[in-house]
């Protein structure tokens, strides 16, 4: 049965951090995301969301808000939900080159097909995961302020931690010494330089921290770079992650190349522009013997979730650090998964599984 788009509704919300954090080179207190809403003649209304980061993607929130509210989305009114995947690539070569807008249409439009077909996104595609841990991220600070950040996590059931570095790889390791000589096996530790290395800096690094068994490493090296990681062997190079220099299908279609730079990709529905996007990187990716890691950048509960949902459809995802609403003093929605002692599911509801904070 047809069912028709009746209004699209976009607006910017500042959403406060519970604390402020680091990362190489910036310092956050706030993040500010743009929510979208697609309500279908029957009342069903599905809500995207979009939190580019412009040093990596080159799109602000401004100009996501402007997109957004362009002739070009208002005349998705009247259009058949049904056709959600057609109106997506109209999107997406409307705004080829901002993947925040891209997303933030993409996942309302996800939404809210379904809602109106009855079941969530993950059974849509198929579900080939029921649930997995998620790291959460401790910024740049020192020896002692991380292993106060740790030891409340630890309280709080996380079984994963991602470190941030990158600013100083000798103070780095000792952080990632202290924390394996305080819990050893407790915890997983992941590292993410955020392009913070020299190959060289990379190579002491590793030296250092030989000892602790390292789950992986995000980025170690500037975009532009990613050729010096030939230098190392391929045992070392299996535990690297493309982050910054994987955007979209293009680079997975690049980095899937033998010599293999990276043996992970990071997917972030910010960098890559939704959903089904977000799938092109994992069939790539699953051709090439390339498993996935499922990140983000500050962002609401709608569009971790969408992460989530499309993580969880893909059978070579085996990281998830979904934790981007976890540090927010406020959100526009409840709901779409349950967090347990570090473990994330959905919560089998339809579309998203969001609802709207009154």
């Amino acid at each position: 049965m047809q069912m028709k788009i009746k209004t699209i509704r976009s607006y910017g919300r500042n959403l406060a951090l519970s604390k402020p954090y680091s990362i190489a080179g910036y310092t956050f207190s706030e993040v500010e995301n743009v929510f979208l809403e697609i309500e279908l003649e029957n009342g069903i209304i599905g809500i995207g969301a979009a939190s580019p980061a412009e040093e990596v993607v080159g799109e602000t929130c401004t100009q996501t808000l402007q997109n957004l509210q362009t002739d070009f989305v208002q005349n998705l009114i009247g259009r058949d939900i049904r056709h959600f995947r057609q109106l997506i690539y109209e999107t997406n070569q409307a705004f080829s080159n901002f993947p925040g807008t891209q997303a933030a249409l993409d996942i309302a439009l996800h939404d809210a097909f379904g809602q109106y077909l009855g079941i969530p996104i993950v059974e849509f595609y198929g579900q080939k995961i029921k649930t997995l841990s998620t790291s959460v991220t401790i910024g740049i600070m020192s020896v002692a302020e991380t292993l106060n950040e740790a030891e409340a996590y630890r309280k709080l059931g996380f079984k994963v931690l991602k470190v941030k570095t990158g600013e100083n790889w000798q103070e780095d390791a000792e952080r990632i010494l202290k924390l394996n000589e305080r819990y050893q096996n407790q915890f997983k530790i992941r590292v993410d330089a955020n392009q913070g290395y020299s190959l060289e800096d990379l190579k002491n690094f590793l030296v250092v921290t030989k000892s602790v068994n390292l789950e992986l490493i995000e980025q170690p090296l500037p975009v532009g770079d990613e050729h010096e990681l030939l230098k190392l062997n391929v045992k070392t190079r299996k535990l690297l992650v493309a982050d910054e220099s994987l955007k979209d299908a293009r680079y997975t279609l690049q980095f899937s190349q033998e010599p293999q730079l990276f043996g992970i990709f990071n997917v972030k529905l910010m960098k890559c522009g939704g959903i089904l996007n977000a799938f092109e990187i994992a069939n790539i990716a699953q051709q090439a013997d390339i498993e996935l890691f499922w990140g983000c950048n500050d962002e609401s509960i709608v569009s971790i979730t969408a992460a989530l949902h499309t993580a969880f459809a893909c059978p070579t995802t085996k990281y998830l650090d979904l934790d981007g609403s976890f540090d927010l003093a406020e959100d526009v929605v409840k709901g779409g998964f349950v967090l347990e002692n570090g473990y994330l599911r959905l919560n089998g509801k339809p579309g998203l599984g969001v609802k709207m904070i009154e």
